[in-house]
């Protein structure tokens, strides 16, 4: 009899692992990869001048005709496990890398018990979100909630809070930056997954954050890019993270704005936990005091 308990459940992890494999290839389309990238025709900021007088009179043809340009791009393995591509149809664009060490953050609180809910701040298309209720349901976890913060719009405008956000360009990306609230939720119901364990926090981080109705944290994903986005993540979050959990940084090792607001926020809190590194530019650490 103990025997065949084992070996149930041997393989209902195994089930389990085979499951969440699946949904992290889903969801960075690593299992049906993209061989045709969308053809950016916005002209850059040094295009020459007869770029930009074509540029309003071609845009509008185009999408009354239902047209968009695509060239050939060959799917690069490694770029997309480190996140390091702009997937044109995947649910994430953070690889295979962050989404495995999301993992081992969430099944190590469902394991050690550590109390909280799962929150992401910054989620995009809600790939990283839907794999955080991905988990939860493998696991049986009824108790958790996944909260997905984002504006839905893009980023913000830097408002001057910050002088270290001056001449910061993300707003400019909202035409790919910004995704609906109604196609993150489509997502979700996409993989099954939308239902009342999932709940969103809708606008700018600075006015939604310091009033969500969240009492205890076990993870902490931060995606917002920014110095002030990273920095009202921090100050109205934190607090709420239990012991034994874990605050993850996406663009750590990439934009030197959220870097230091990290390193400030961690140097004037006293927060001495050492910080591993998770690929070329997420990093993590568990909260230990």
């Amino acid at each position: 009899m103990r025997d065949s308990m084992i070996l149930g459940e041997i393989r209902s992890e195994a089930a389990a692992q085979l499951y969440l494999d699946l949904i992290k290839k889903c969801l960075t389309r690593s299992i049906f990869p993209e061989t045709y990238l969308p053809i950016k025709i916005r002209p850059s900021i040094r295009a020459h001048p007869i770029a930009w007088t074509m540029y309003p009179l071609i845009t509008p043809l185009l999408a009354k005709l239902n047209i968009r340009l695509f060239r050939y791009a060959p799917f690069d393995e490694a770029a997309r496990a480190e996140g390091r591509d702009w997937p044109a149809e995947a649910d994430t664009m953070i690889g295979l890398k962050r989404l495995e060490n999301l993992q081992h953050c969430i099944t190590e609180v469902i394991r050690k018990n550590v109390p909280g809910d799962l929150i992401e701040t910054g989620v995009w298309r809600g790939g990283a979100s839907i794999f955080m209720r991905a988990i939860l349901k493998v696991y049986g976890d009824q108790s958790r909630v996944v909260w997905v913060a984002d504006s839905f719009e893009g980023l913000p405008k830097p408002d001057g809070r910050y002088q270290q956000d001056a001449g910061d360009r993300h707003w400019d990306k909202s035409h790919t930056l910004g995704i609906s609230l109604e196609q993150v939720k489509a997502n979700f119901s996409r993989y099954g997954l939308l239902d009342e364990q999932v709940r969103f926090l809708v606008g700018w981080f600075k006015d939604t954050l310091p009033t969500a109705p969240i009492n205890q944290l076990a993870v902490l994903r931060l995606d917002g890019d920014m110095y002030s986005s990273t920095m009202d993540a921090l100050q109205n979050l934190y607090h709420r993270l239990s012991l034994g959990g874990y605050t993850i940084i996406d663009d750590y090792g990439a934009i030197p704005a959220c870097k230091q607001a990290v390193d400030d926020f961690r140097a004037e809190h006293g927060i001495t936990e050492e910080l591993q590194q998770i690929d070329w530019t997420a990093i993590f650490w568990e909260k230990l005091r």
